[in-house]
């Protein structure tokens, strides 16, 4: 008869230390000062902006500070890892519209860029006057270590005025979440004459 006792008594502590570990581990606090883990390419809530415009250009533009600066072409590129903003002026005869944007713009971009797909074409609002904006996706350059590609969502706008035209194209890869980011540098766009 004492073996039951002490054997009902291992199955109860067997049983309480199951019980136990299950809701130990679903009940873990939340750390509110934890570091916030982020998908590769989000820019980080924090980035500083700095007003530029290119040499002899008609407008000016919020980039993020610290970003790589290249020229090429008449057109200026910032770049920080796996994100990219680059911007061109170019003569314009008319405000382009979405309709002038499929004709004209479309083809245009299936030609040049590698991978592209999936393109929308819309007509927003932004501080500066109505722009065109073409979203696609495009290949991303090969990760030099690896050689692996990922895939960039591009956001391509058109602003247009008094003749002239600002291409303003921003790329990171597809997944990061850069709608702000990207909304406060193309709400940023002012034209200087």
């Amino acid at each position: 008869m004492t073996r039951l006792p002490i054997a009902l008594a291992l199955l109860l502590v067997l049983l309480a230390g199951c019980g136990g570990s299950s809701s130990s581990s679903s009940s873990k606090p939340v750390d509110p000062n934890a570091k916030e883990s982020s998908p590769a390419g989000d820019i980080p809530d924090n980035q500083a902006y700095v007003r530029y415009s290119p040499p002899g250009a008609d407008y000016t533009v919020k980039v993020p500070e610290g970003w790589a600066r290249t020229s090429k072409g008449g057109a200026v590129t910032f770049t920080d890892k796996l994100n990219s903003i680059r911007m061109e002026e170019r003569s314009a005869q008319a405000a382009p519209n979405a309709a002038v944007a499929k004709r004209a713009e479309l083809p245009r971009l299936k030609q040049s860029v590698k991978g592209f797909q999936s393109p929308k074409v819309s007509t927003v609002k932004r501080s500066s006057g109505p722009a065109v904006r073409i979203t696609y996706l495009a290949d991303a350059q090969a990760d030099p270590v690896t050689q692996r590609k990922g895939t960039n969502a591009v956001e391509r706008y058109l602003f247009s005025r008094n003749g002239k035209q600002v291409v303003l194209t921003l790329s990171g890869p597809k997944g990061a979440d850069n709608v702000d980011p990207w909304k406060l540098v193309t709400e940023s766009l002012s034209w200087s004459r």
